[in-house]
């Protein structure tokens, strides 16, 4: 079974429950088994302004599911925990984003995997680092930790939820 990595973020109501809670229905997907949670991050948006900051970690999840089956089905949680799309990059109480599926590279109209971002975004990396430092890029051909330690700050202030007093994965 491919490992496959979710990136989750929330930036409305109780950011960590929705988190946890997405979790819990990832792993309730038939076909799939939570394999590993990175920490959680309060995280400041990236690309947009005057919104909240988010609380994001990553999900290692073993599936036999084609990707965009499973890309389907965490269309399917989304909707089930009431995220409403209204604009791009707007607020949401949860959000799922297949960064990668095994070491395959899928370039659909619905699916870019990897995630064609997460290699700029230090709220993916850090957490991608801590489950899989040496795990490889497909496309790039650089680690996990080599990404990460050659990304610039860029103002992606990052916040470990741990250091002010919140759990790892669970509620």
């Amino acid at each position: 079974m491919p490992l496959t990595y979710i990136g989750i973020g929330s930036n409305l109501g109780d950011k960590k429950r929705n988190c946890v809670r997405a979790l819990d229905l990832l792993d309730r997907i038939p076909g799939c088994r939570l394999a590993g949670c990175s920490q959680w991050f309060l995280t400041r948006p990236v690309g947009v302004r005057d919104q909240n900051w988010y609380v994001n970690g990553v999900a290692r999840l073993e599936t036999e599911m084609p990707g965009q089956e499973l890309l389907s089905r965490l269309l399917e949680v989304e909707s089930a925990m009431g995220r409403v799309r209204i604009e791009k990059w707007g607020p949401r109480n949860i959000d799922l984003d297949l960064l990668l599926y095994g070491r395959e590279i899928l370039n659909t109209r619905d699916l870019q995997v990897p995630h064609p971002l997460m290699h700029t975004r230090r709220f993916v990396l850090a957490p991608m680092v801590e489950l899989d430092p040496g795990l490889i890029h497909p496309v790039l051909g650089r680690t996990m930790q080599e990404l990460f330690e050659n990304l610039a700050e860029d103002g992606q202030e990052m916040i470990l939820l741990e250091a002010v007093g919140v759990d790892r994965c669970e509620s």
